[in-house]
């Protein structure tokens, strides 16, 4: 298991010179490995959310090296923004199409909502048996704290251009159109996700528990199997070496060590990740995402 840029310089040439000669090449597999809240990476720095900006280059690279079988996508996310969540499985769609290359996606601990999304990127889908995996909803909420105000004596002030610019507004009462109108966004977001997700396991899913499917439950990957949600029960290594035979190489398409990790440890830069992950959770929670 080597680094896919490495692994780029080292193979490329013997590669070409083994087919020449007539040596038939051991099966290669790229793993890319995505992991974290799917959320725009430019307010907190790469490396700790999921976005089209961190992993453009891993995907394009994943996709263009010498030799590739296919690509396995190994996914760990509980989902994030809608909006990123799309662009990361359009690029993934269009290098697996304009290179021809297969795609098998995997799910870890979780693939629920947005991680679903991204799992759907894959030709076929795999996930252990205590896998979660679903979600396929829109999510959005915040708080109210019109009495709260009022009980400390504080006065709410806005001005503004335009009818709408205090939408949502914590500190002011609830309007009804606004909610309406925040829940006919989501509906056109989720309507998305079901077709996506109806086109990319077309004849899969089962037909009886289909609105059951996509009303936001999640379900072990056991029961995922059951609802046509995912192909079988696996993980990337042993799935790949049934498919591929017990010689094939795995190649993972990892990011650069940042600075950060090379001078506090793996270790510090975990507790760092854990903690901002969390923070995005939260967040999340206040806009509109999947």
């Amino acid at each position: 298991m080597t680094d896919a840029k490495k692994y780029k310089k080292k193979s490329g040439i013997f590669s070409k010179l083994k087919r020449l000669i007539g040596i038939k090449p051991k099966p290669l597999i790229s793993v890319l490995r995505l992991e974290g809240v799917i959320m725009s990476s430019g307010r907190f720095g790469k490396g700790e959310t999921l976005s089209l900006q961190g992993l453009e280059k891993q995907i394009k690279r994943a996709f263009e090296l010498p030799g590739i079988d296919a690509v396995a996508l190994i996914i760990e996310s509980p989902g994030g923004s809608a909006s990123q969540t799309e662009m990361i499985y359009d690029y993934i769609r269009y290098y697996a199409k304009k290179t021809g290359v297969p795609v098998y996606s995997f799910a870890e601990e979780y693939a629920a909502s947005g991680g679903y999304w991204l799992l759907c990127a894959g030709d076929e889908i795999y996930a252990g048996n205590s896998s979660i995996v679903g979600s396929i909803g829109v999510i959005g909420g915040g708080f109210g704290f019109v009495d709260a105000i009022k009980k400390i004596g504080v006065e709410r002030r806005i001005y503004a251009q335009g009818e709408n610019k205090a939408f949502l507004d914590p500190f002011s009462k609830e309007n009804p159109e606004h909610v309406q109108h925040i829940l006919s966004i989501q509906k056109v977001i989720h309507d998305h996700f079901k077709s996506l997700v109806r086109s990319r396991r077309e004849g899969k899913l089962s037909a009886e528990n289909e609105k059951d499917l996509f009303s936001g439950k999640v379900w072990c990957g056991v029961v995922a199997k059951e609802l046509g949600l995912i192909d079988g029960i696996g993980d990337v290594y042993g799935t790949m070496r049934e498919k591929f035979g017990d010689e094939v190489r795995f190649v993972h398409v990892i990011k650069p060590v940042g600075w950060l990790k090379r001078k506090l440890g793996l270790a510090m830069a975990s507790m760092i990740k854990d903690a901002s992950v969390h923070f995005h959770e939260h967040e999340l929670k206040s806009r509109i995402g999947l």
